[in-house]
């Protein structure tokens, strides 16, 4: 995508225009949200959950040797980098 330097800086300025919006309308609302959080009111938010690398080559490496094993093949070797 791209954009001319016209239309990023009417970009930015929608952008700003939406943002003055969204704190007048929660100066109107007493403070609350202009939209509510998703999940279930009253719960924290959960985190994403982050995996190393090698914990994701550990479990690719498991379900390959999974998939030989069911196809009747031995595992295939990969380079490493």
């Amino acid at each position: 995508m791209n954009l001319s330097s016209s239309q990023l800086r009417r970009a930015a300025t929608l952008q700003e225009k939406i943002e003055a919006m969204q704190e007048e309308l929660s100066a109107l609302l007493g403070g609350a949200e202009a939209a509510p959080a998703k999940g279930k009111p009253g719960r924290p938010a959960k985190k994403k959950r982050v995996m190393s690398e090698a914990a994701r080559k550990k479990i690719a490496d498991a379900q390959r040797k999974r998939w030989a094993k069911q196809k009747g093949e031995a595992p295939a070797e990969k380079k490493g980098k």
